[in-house]
């Protein structure tokens, strides 16, 4: 089955007998984000909704895992964090030829450039304090209570993670690079102790949000969250303020007192007075391993590209980033006494 190739009378009886108020003919038209899961909206009568979906073809056998971000959503709606209505979810491969979910189309927009210039500083100020209270307020919550307690397994997040990604990238390797062999010796000899355990998202920032007139509407691309360590989370948003302005979310390089974006040292400040969590004085090794963990990512990327079954339509130049992303890291691993 291709990439696009749906198949639209199959998947309307079953819209019409699980979507809550689903009727009347539709079309489907997929969104150029959602690069690791395809992502589609669905134009109905009764109103819009949003489809995710695994990719076609073969999979890492963890990823692309929609049931669990369905879960997710599902857990966080009935709390009043900003996440979309989850409507359903299908976990028989048969009626499209992969596994999916529908939400609900949240309000809003997603800002791919970190600047923000639609934007005034005042505006800008007040965005970026919602997107680092709202990942505050995430891991304030109990798990439990969002019916979550065993959405991760026990022990230390980042001994996890760092095996799990060392594993991806094994699985999607297509070259021989330095930084990565040594990070991979160095990562888990040398892990931190968990703060908490929390949700974690896993792939937070400005761009995975939407923004609705200036207010945070929604979160999206839960894919990769699990239980975990929160300063995993926050590491990975503060990221932004180290990579540089290119248009895409990285902040360095920008005047962000006049653009009225705070700095890191006042992002790093708000998170640890709303969470509780303090990470002041701990970033290098965790930025070490985010640009770690996005090279193994962009990796798995590189191999779909390879093998033809990559998504998003800036996926090969996105392949292109694991050498920059691999060297990036291992620099700041070197800071943090590597």
């Amino acid at each position: 089955m291709s990439e696009q190739a749906i198949d639209v009378a199959a998947l309307g009886p079953w819209l019409e007998a699980n979507v809550e108020g689903f009727h009347g003919a539709f079309e489907l038209e997929k969104f150029a984000w959602g690069q690791s899961n395809p992502t589609y909206r669905i134009s109905a009568a009764s109103g819009d909704y949003v489809l995710r979906r695994k990719p076609f073809g073969q999979l890492l056998p963890s990823a692309h895992a929609v049931d669990r971000e369905f879960r997710l959503i599902s857990g966080l709606h009935p709390l009043g964090f900003p996440v979309p209505r989850p409507y359903a979810l299908c976990s028989d491969a048969e009626v499209i030829g992969a596994i999916f979910y529908v939400m609900e189309l949240s309000k809003g927009r997603a800002y791919t450039n970190g600047a923000l210039p639609e934007f005034g500083p005042s505006d800008r100020c007040s965005m970026y304090e919602q997107l680092v209270d709202t990942l505050a307020d995430l891991h304030n919550i109990d798990p439990f209570a969002a019916g979550l307690g065993d959405f991760g397994k026990p022990g230390n997040y980042f001994e996890r993670q760092v095996a799990r990604w060392t594993r991806q990238y094994r699985d999607s390797q297509t070259d021989d690079l330095p930084e990565i062999e040594r990070l991979i010796e160095y990562l888990p000899a040398s892990l931190p102790e968990q703060s908490r355990t929390s949700i974690v998202h896993g792939d937070y920032r400005i761009d995975n949000v939407l923004f609705d007139e200036g207010k945070l509407a929604a979160v999206l691309d839960w894919e990769l969250a699990t239980l975990g360590d929160p300063v995993a989370d926050f590491s990975y948003l503060a990221m932004q303020w180290m990579m540089p302005a290119d248009g895409s979310a990285g902040l360095a390089g920008l005047d962000l007192v006049a653009l009225g974006i705070p700095s890191l040292d006042e992002i790093v400040e708000r998170y640890s007075t709303r969470s509780g969590v303090p990470v002041a004085a701990k970033l290098d090794w965790y930025f070490a391993y985010n640009l770690f963990r996005l090279a193994g990512i962009v990796q798995g990327i590189k191999k779909r590209v390879i093998d033809g079954t990559a998504s998003s339509a800036n996926a090969a130049e996105m392949a292109k980033r694991v050498p920059t992303l691999a060297e990036a890291a291992w620099a700041f691993a070197e800071k943090a006494g590597a």
